[in-house]
């Protein structure tokens, strides 16, 4: 057994309560008290005999202290990159524009299914130790860039195995083969449907965690989307709805109504879909560094004020940003959504571990995964002045991170 003693921490945020010169004490992966240090035990019946016997002593110098970061929304498994597009779409360029140039979602899938998988897993390791290191210890991660089966599966094993290694945040991996209707499919659209369902039993042996699909007029309708969520439902995959479309979609009223664990993005999403969304316990993955050609921001004070629960992502991928920090998502929610530091806070980690349905993490409680980080700062206003606030320190289980 290890333990490993965390002190001198100026000010430590749990999720729901705020101590100043507080301690944390962590056993193995878990974290086995915490509070101020004045009130340290000398012993934990059961769990350590004498506190002189803790393994590790880490003077944090009074840093402040939060549950690791969870980014709820990514598509981190691709290959390429859509930089020219990004300044097309800068300069004034419609999306019809952008397709017309070769551009678009189905510019990466040609890139990523061109890759080959030792190319494409080291890319992906490359940005998931990145999430790592500016304090996200767990990601939500969409598959979707290959829209083949076996190319979707080899992507569901590529992030549990990559989870694996040294240095790599959690994974939680959703199988996004729904994401658009790919090419060879053109004026079959019903074949698709029905063959994204038919995979769900294979992503969920794979590792899958969840079932997503992007319910817009673009993409998939929700007639659509309530089959395959069903499907997946069936296979053991937790249920979500990219719903950042127009509000006439019913995207986010159909995660209402079938209780999705989560609607992301929400641009669109009106007051109905608001009231909806709270009633059924939905929680509300807001990125607020995704902004649709509309220019319209998610109603993150109508979903607070209506009492649901929101989630903060960064959404990552190649059409929309590169961010890998969440320190910069709390940033951009509290200058674009107008939450409070705390509010976004809480949405990065306690709001997180609810869309994920993952109760180990998200804050710094007895029994919760010891996934925590020291920040270089005093205070938890720090996160609204600085663009990207940079760790001082990441545990993953307990165990250091190494730069």
């Amino acid at each position: 057994m290890s333990f490993r003693l965390l002190t001198n921490i100026g000010r430590l945020w749990t999720g729901s309560e705020i101590w100043s010169n507080s301690a944390v004490l962590i056993h193995d992966d878990r974290i086995a008290w915490v509070g101020p240090a004045a009130q340290l035990p000398s012993s934990l019946p059961g769990v350590l005999e004498d506190i002189v016997d803790v393994d590790h002593v880490e003077n944090l110098g009074g840093a402040l202290v939060t549950p690791g970061l969870i980014d709820a929304h990514t598509h981190p498994v691709y290959a390429g990159n859509r930089w020219a597009e990004l300044a097309m779409l800068s300069g004034g360029a419609s999306q019809g524009e952008i397709i017309a140039a070769g551009g678009g979602l189905a510019s990466t899938v040609t890139v990523t299914r061109g890759t080959d998988p030792w190319t494409l897993c080291n890319q992906v390791r490359i940005r998931m130790r990145d999430w790592l290191l500016s304090g996200t210890t767990t990601i939500e991660a969409k598959t979707g860039y290959h829209l083949t089966r076996d190319g979707e599966l080899a992507d569901v094993r590529l992030l549990r195995s990559l989870e694996s290694e040294p240095g790599m945040p959690r994974v939680h991996a959703t199988f996004l083969a729904a994401h658009a209707l790919p090419p060879e499919y053109f004026g079959r659209r019903h074949d698709y449907v029905d063959a994204v369902g038919r995979w769900c039993p294979d992503a969920a042996a794979a590792g899958a965690d969840s079932v997503d699909v992007y319910c817009d007029k673009e993409r998939f309708s929700d007639h659509e989307a309530r089959w395959i969520l069903g499907v997946g439902r069936a296979s053991g995959l937790l249920p979500r709805v990219h719903a950042g479309g127009d509000p006439d979609c019913g995207a986010a009223r159909l995660a209402a109504e079938i209780g999705c664990a989560s609607a992301d993005l929400l641009n669109g999403a009106d007051d109905d879909d608001v009231a909806a969304m709270a009633r059924a316990g939905v929680t509300a993955v807001l990125c607020p560094a995704v902004v649709p050609e509309s220019g319209r921001m998610p109603p993150a004070r109508a979903l607070l004020e209506r009492g649901a629960t929101i989630a903060l992502g960064s959404g990552h991928s190649p059409g929309t940003n590169g961010i890998t920090s969440m320190a910069l998502v709390i940033t951009l929610a509290v200058a674009g959504l107008g939450m409070s530091v705390t509010e976004a806070l809480r949405a990065a980690t306690v709001g997180g571990a609810r869309a994920l349905r993952a109760a180990d993490r998200g804050a710094l409680t007895r029994g919760r995964l010891a996934d925590l980080v020291a920040w270089d700062a005093d205070h938890e206003g720090a996160f609204a002045w600085s663009y990207g606030l940079r760790p001082y320190r990441v545990w993953r289980g307990g165990q250091p991170v190494s730069p």
